[in-house]
């Protein structure tokens, strides 16, 4: 891997903040070199140069300058007779506060997610006091895995299985699904080292077949572009991470011939118009698959993704993925939350959405306080792949993907969830414990005459969520029951 320098970091810093004063960044710079001066990490370069590789990450997702700041220092505290005063002192309240956020959540060794329970409550308390702890963090893991070669072998698998297990997941709960890819796909080498090798063997043999004509179908896009006189503000063909090929290669028996969107081409554009049109240019020129036709700005993801996606058929058979979408569903796909990191221009309502989950994970701190149990809630809520579903009126929810009517129901309101009798599945009857699916419309039959949930519930519901709200029902109708 390449070593990143602070030459480097000053390029990508006047690339993506070309407003920005970076004196302070320097100052930062110079302070954590002193600091660290002397230490040499496992891989032999200077201690520095993790700190700035981990700037760099910061720097790429267009967080704002006191977390880069923030970034910089993360390590001084804990590994250096620097204190967080010195650094308030020097940098500031804000920049101390997110170090300190980061420091306290480093010092317990990853042993498997089940004795993990009290480090995950600092990192949810963190997270809801100011997300870019968590960004810091998720920077600094990523650097980590990617110079495990130099570690001994129990150690790389155990932050290798640390990242996979916990950092990617988490990034994806924030919608961050480049930097979660990139997580994965350090990792993987090392946690299932030979279906690495089996995927990647597969792909080569894949893409030197398919790599030969990307770029004629780019040029024939753009060529209908600049006839129709659309702006065309980037294209990029994006081979598929190596992680979610081999994810999506377990369901298809390891046939990548079934894999459609190995190589996709995406297409940003200035305005949803254009998005529309774009579409309707591809689909006029070249076939599209039946039911590969998703529309992810009429109806986005619950993380905010928005995206038009179709898979066509171009000239020799080939198929291939096309994404459209603007600049601004572009940055919020690449980056998720961090897209929105210059928090004091949020608005209220797009902060509490999304701090919503994770205030909610903070309340059950509070009301579970045995650790297996606290696990059992949040495993499905955190760290299980998400699933899409929509209500009748055409909302769409996000749960896991084992979640039930009797989690959807819950998600939806609890007195509804109460007095549910039955479920109908696109229009189909289905039983409450129903494992439901992507793209599912989900409509609750309600009981006005049932009195309240059944325990039964409790084992078919996987949200904690449902968890919390059955237990707190049932606790009140045996308490009405008895009263009488």
């Amino acid at each position: 891997m390449k070593l990143i320098t602070w030459n480097d970091l000053k390029q990508l810093v006047y690339r993506n903040y070309p407003d920005a004063n970076i004196s302070a960044l320097t100052k930062a710079y110079q302070f954590a070199s002193k600091a660290h001066e002397g230490v040499v990490r496992k891989s032999g370069e200077d201690y520095i140069f993790h700190c700035i590789a981990t700037v760099y990450y910061l720097a790429e997702l267009k967080v704002d300058m006191p977390t880069l700041i923030a970034g910089m220092l993360h390590d001084v505290p804990e590994d250096t007779p620097c204190t967080i005063e010195e650094i308030e002192k020097n940098f500031g309240a804000e920049v101390a506060n997110l170090v300190a956020g980061v420091t306290k959540l480093s010092p317990l060794k990853y042993r498997g997610i089940e004795r993990y329970a009290e480090n995950l409550r600092k990192l949810f308390v963190a997270m809801s006091q100011d997300l870019r702890v968590i960004l810091i963090k998720l920077a600094n893991n990523l650097h980590n895995v990617q110079t495990l070669d130099a570690h001994r072998p129990d150690k790389r698998l155990r932050i290798a299985v640390e990242t996979m297990e916990i950092y990617a997941p988490l990034a994806n709960r924030l919608g961050m699904f480049e930097l979660k890819s990139r997580l994965e796909d350090e990792a993987f080498p090392y946690v299932y080292p030979q279906e690495y090798k089996r995927v990647v063997e597969l792909a080569q043999d894949r893409l030197r077949n398919e790599t030969k004509y990307i770029d004629k179908v780019k040029n024939s896009v753009q060529r209908e572009l600049v006839k129709n006189q659309i702006t065309l503000l980037g294209i990029e063909g994006r081979i598929k991470h190596i992680y979610s090929l081999y994810k999506k290669l377990q369901t298809h028996g390891w046939d990548i011939n079934k894999i459609y969107d190995l190589i996709a081409l995406r297409i940003v554009v200035h305005s949803v118009p254009d998005c529309y049109l774009v579409l309707g240019l591809i689909h006029s020129k070249w076939t599209p698959l039946k039911g590969r036709i998703k529309d992810y700005i009429a109806q986005p993801k619950p993380n905010g993704y928005q995206s038009l996606h179709t898979s066509v058929f171009t000239d020799f058979g080939k198929v291939i993925e096309f994404q459209i979408r603007d600049q601004f569903m572009h940055d919020t796909a690449e980056y998720g939350i961090a897209a929105y990191t210059k928090y004091k221009e949020m608005s209220s309502q797009e902060s509490k959405k999304s701090l919503k989950w994770i205030q909610e994970l903070v309340g059950w701190q509070k009301k579970i306080k045995d650790d297996m149990e606290y696990l059992k809630n949040i495993k499905n809520d955190i760290f299980q792949d998400r699933i899409f579903v929509f209500t009748p009126q055409g909302d769409v929810l996000d749960l896991p993907d084992n979640a039930t009517p009797i989690d959807f129901a819950y998600y939806i309101h609890s007195d509804l969830a109460a007095h549910a009798s039955g479920v109908r599945i696109n229009d189909h009857i289905a039983t409450l414990d129903t494992n439901l699916k992507s793209g599912d419309v989900i409509e609750i039959i309600k009981d006005k005459n049932r009195k309240g949930p059944s325990p039964e519930w409790l084992r078919i519901a996987k949200t904690g969520n449902a968890h919390e709200k059955i237990r707190h029902q049932l606790k009140k109708t045996k308490l009405a029951n008895f009263e009488m």
